[in-house]
């Protein structure tokens, strides 16, 4: 019942509008105003203030036909990473593309689309449906923070779908735990040519941190990388200060845990082998330095475990079920924006959408399965009203 047409030059016309994290307004007055053309209510949190954006996550509220169904959550985000501004998408064979010379912004552009195409199609066709309760959210590929600033309280949904994913072969009932780091070694300035035994480079110690990381895939459930060096002035001075940036990802929080650990011993015992004692001809004994190392751990997003069992995975099993489609359970090795609102209290899966190459100027969009995603949603929608929660 979804219009492809219709939902082909959407998705295009939203792709066209630069949205880099921190900068979805655009995107978002657009949402704004086609929800609230089909009837439903919007406004935006406070979340742009905490995270130095030019807009809030867009809530919209849109009464159901059918008032004993319990309500329904969707969300999708509107922000992508770059090199993301003056998209050209195109579509060849069933695939949607960039020029090559930008990603695509299918992630999360496509998730939106679903959601927008999902409410119209709800109202061309009259289908019940419960109240529907939508979070186009900011800010996630930069640390999942618009969800993670989002005002729960404004849902009363306690169960829905997050569109942010690749194929709607899978559904994704499980992501990790991460955690971010961030290591400032403090060695000593010198100059390189003529002295550079006066000096410690932190550098040099941080590479000896790093050589001795596990770092990549761990175990089944565990990852960890080194994304971030920034350090150094100049060829002829030995770097006195040096910022490496980091993560850690596991779905057993005693394997986070272990592997954070290690990360900072690493760095712990490297700075501890770092001292130089200067003479000058003021100071017999001479003054000592000693390499010193700030660190700075922060939790970026608790797990997200969904039940086999539970409401939400229920309702798009028995969908794929009814549209003759298949499906696969799936626990990723990602965080998504469904981390944080499982941890709030609104379970949900997270569905593809036929994204692929995601972050890379190569990214593609498989409209076939675009369209199959928007069709999920909408039977999932239908069934809220028939399986009890």
């Amino acid at each position: 019942m979804i219009e492809k047409d219709r939902m082909t030059e959407h998705v295009m016309d939203l792709i066209r509008i630069n949205s880099l994290s921190k900068k979805e307004k655009d995107v978002a007055v657009k949402l704004q105003k086609e929800m609230e053309d089909l009837g439903a209510e919007c406004f935006y949190d406070d979340a742009g203030e905490k995270v130095n954006g030019n807009v809030g996550n867009l809530i919209v509220k849109l009464e159901g036909n059918k008032s004993d169904a319990p309500p329904f959550f969707l969300s999708a985000h509107m922000d992508t990473v770059g090199p993301g501004e003056g998209i050209k998408p195109r579509i060849e064979d069933g695939i949607m593309k960039s020029d090559g010379t930008t990603i695509l912004g299918s992630d999360d552009k496509s998730g939106v689309a679903v959601i927008v195409e999902t409410i119209r199609a709800l109202k061309d066709n009259g289908i019940p449906y419960g109240d529907i309760e939508i979070a186009f959210t900011i800010c996630e590929e930069i640390g999942l923070l618009g969800a993670k600033h989002i005002d729960i309280s404004k849902f009363k949904a306690k169960h829905g779908i997050v569109l942010d994913s690749s194929t709607p072969d899978r559904l994704v009932l499980r992501c990790p735990s991460a955690d971010k780091m961030e290591f400032t070694v403090h060695g000593l300035e010198a100059h390189a040519g003529l002295c550079p035994e006066n000096g410690m480079s932190a550098i040099k110690i941080a590479s000896e941190a790093i050589s001795k990381m596990k770092l990549g895939r761990i175990d089944d459930i565990t990852t960890a990388n080194i994304g971030v060096i920034n350090g150094g002035r100049a060829t002829n001075i030995i770097p006195k200060h040096v910022r490496i940036v980091g993560e850690a990802r596991s779905h057993n929080e005693e394997s986070l845990k272990a592997q954070v650990d290690h990360m900072r011993n690493c760095f712990h015992d490297a700075v501890s082998n770092y001292e130089v004692t200067i003479h000058d001809d003021l100071s017999i004994e001479g003054t000592t330095y000693i390499a010193k190392l700030d660190e700075h751990i922060e939790r970026s997003y608790d797990r997200m475990d969904v039940d086999v069992k539970s409401l939400p995975v229920t309702l798009v099993d028995t969908a794929v079920k009814n549209l003759g489609y298949t499906i696969k359970h799936h626990t990723s090795g990602g965080g998504c924006d469904a981390n944080y609102f499982n941890r709030m209290g609104i379970e949900c899966v997270n569905l593809g959408t036929g994204m692929y190459e995601l972050h890379t100027v190569n990214e593609y969009l498989i409209m076939e399965e675009f369209f199959r995603s928007a069709d999920i949603v909408l039977e999932s929608i239908r069934l809220n009203t028939i399986i009890p929660s």
